[in-house]
C-alpha cells in the first residue's frame, strides 16, 4: 500500500502530461476549485498568445469560388505526398502526426511530421508553424537539433521531413526507470545545454524544454525535436511575454506575466535535470492551482541523495529571479563551466566521441520498441500519402494558401553532392 501511495501522483502526473497547454488550460477552466485561486484566474486571462506577430488584424476579403489555388513560391514541385510509403505513426500532436515514411526512390526512412492546415488556422497558430520551419533550417549544423531534409505542402496539410530518430523519448524513458543516476543525467544535461547554446547563439529561445521534445538517437545521443514555440530574433539582452509553455516546467517570470528572456531555457534545463534525477519535475502537485503556487513560491527543496554539485547546479538554475538565475550573465559558457560539468570534455561531447551511457539497442529502422504503443497501433490515415484529387477553392482554402507562402523547403543542389 505504501509503493501504491507514492506511485499514485507520479502515475497521475504522467498522464496529465500528455496534454499540450491549450488541453490543459481547458481543463483547469472547467475547475471550479483550481478556478478560485488567484494565480490561475490571472493565467486564465493570458492564456492566448498576445503578441501583435500573432494577431490577423486585417483579414482579407474572401475571393470568388472560381479563383485558384496558388501556392506560389512555396510550393516545392519535386515533392509530393505519395512520393512515400507512411508506415506508422509514431508520434501526435495538437495539430497533427508524426509518421516514419519510408521515400519510394531513395528508400531512406524519415520521421515526416504531417499537420492539417484547418487546425493550425483555427487556433491562428501559423505564425509558429512558420517559425519551426525557420527554426528548422538553421539546425543542420549541430548534432543534438533534429534536421529538416525538405518540406512541401498540399491544399490542406504541411509536410515536415524529418531526420528519423527512434532511441525513444527521454520521457518514455524516464516513465520505464523513474530516475536516472548522476553520471547518466549529466550526460543528457550536457547534451541538451550544448543544443539550447547553440539556438541561443542564432538568437533563437526555445521555451519548451521537457521530457516529450528530447529524444534519444539510436546510440543514444540527445537530439531535441519540435521548435513550434521558438522565438526568433531574440538579442541577448532581449525579451519577449507571450504566455506559452507546459505547465510543470513553466519559469514563474512567465506565470508572473513579466517579460522573459533566454533564461528561461535555462530554468526548463534545470527542471528537466530534476525531473531526470528525483522522478518527478521540482514543483509537481496534482492539484494545478497549488503546483503554480509552487513554482512561484515554494523554496526549491533537494532531497540529500545527490551530490553538492548536483545541488549546486540545481539552486542556480531553477533560481526564481531569472537576473540571479546560473546563465544570466554568460549564458551557456556559464553552465558549460559548472563544476558539475567537470567531468565533460566539451570538444569530444559535440563531436559525440563521449560514449553514451545507455544504449536503445534498436535492431534498425523497422525496430520501434522504444515508441508509445499509444501511438504504433493507431491505423496510418489513407489521406495522409495522397494530394487531394480536388478541393473547393473556398475562402477558407484560398487563405490556408497564403498563410503558408514560403513554408516549403528543398536544399541546394550541391547539399547532395
Amino acid at each position: 500500500m505504501k509503493e501504491e501511495a507514492l506511485r499514485s501522483p507520479w502515475k497521475a502526473f504522467m498522464k496529465q502530461r500528455r496534454m499540450g497547454l491549450n488541453d490543459f488550460i481547458q481543463k483547469i477552466a472547467n475547475n471550479s476549485y483550481a478556478c478560485k485561486h488567484p494565480e490561475v484566474q490571472s493565467i486564465l486571462k493570458i492564456s492566448q498568445p498576445q503578441e501583435p506577430e500573432l494577431m490577423n488584424a486585417n483579414p482579407s476579403p474572401p475571393p470568388s469560388p472560381s479563383q485558384q489555388i496558388n501556392l506560389g513560391p512555396s510550393s516545392n514541385p519535386h515533392a509530393k505526398p505519395s512520393d512515400f510509403h507512411f508506415l506508422k505513426v509514431i508520434g501526435k500532436g495538437s495539430f497533427g502526426k508524426v509518421l516514419l515514411a519510408r521515400h519510394k526512390a531513395e528508400e531512406a526512412f524519415y520521421a515526416v511530421k504531417v499537420l492539417q492546415k484547418k487546425a493550425i488556422l483555427k487556433k491562428k497558430e501559423e505564425k509558429h508553424i512558420m517559425s519551426e520551419r525557420n527554426v528548422l533550417l538553421k539546425n543542420v549544423k549541430h548534432p543534438f537539433l533534429v534536421g529538416l531534409h525538405f518540406s512541401f505542402q498540399t491544399a490542406d496539410k504541411l509536410y515536415f521531413v524529418l531526420d528519423y530518430i527512434n532511441g525513444g523519448e527521454l520521457f518514455y524513458h524516464l516513465q520505464r526507470e523513474r530516475c536516472f543516476l548522476e553520471p547518466r543525467a549529466r550526460f543528457y544535461a550536457a547534451e541538451i545545454a550544448s543544443a539550447l547554446g547553440y539556438l541561443h547563439s542564432l538568437n533563437i529561445v526555445y521555451r519548451d524544454l521537457k521530457p516529450e521534445n528530447i529524444l534519444l538517437d539510436s546510440q543514444g545521443h540527445i537530439v531535441l525535436t519540435d521548435f513550434g514555440l521558438c522565438k526568433e530574433n531574440i538579442e541577448p539582452n532581449g525579451t519577449t511575454s507571450t504566455f506559452c509553455g507546459t505547465p510543470e516546467y513553466l519559469a514563474p517570470e512567465v506565470l508572473h506575466k513579466q517579460p522573459y528572456d533566454r533564461t528561461v531555457d535555462w530554468w526548463c534545463l534545470g527542471a528537466v535535470l530534476y525531473e531526470m534525477l528525483y522522478g518527478l519535475p521540482p514543483f509537481y502537485s496534482r492539484n494545478t492551482a497549488e503546483m503554480y503556487d509552487n513554482i512561484l513560491n515554494k523554496p526549491l527543496q533537494l532531497k540529500p541523495n545527490i551530490t553538492n554539485s548536483a545541488r549546486h547546479l540545481l539552486e542556480g538554475l531553477l533560481q526564481k529571479d531569472r537576473t540571479k538565475r546560473l546563465g544570466a550573465k554568460d549564458d551557456f559558457m556559464e553552465i558549460k563551466n559548472h563544476i558539475f560539468f567537470s567531468l565533460i570534455n566539451w570538444d569530444d561531447l559535440i563531436n559525440k566521441k563521449i560514449t553514451p551511457p545507455f544504449n536503445p539497442n534498436v535492431s534498425g529502422p523497422s525496430d520501434l520498441r522504444h515508441f508509445d504503443p499509444e501511438f504504433t497501433e493507431e491505423p496510418v490515415p489513407s489521406s495522409i500519402g495522397r494530394s487531394p484529387d480536388s478541393i473547393l477553392v473556398t475562402a477558407s482554402v484560398k487563405e490556408a494558401a497564403e498563410a503558408f507562402l514560403g513554408f516549403s523547403y528543398a536544399p541546394p543542389m550541391d547539399s547532395f553532392l
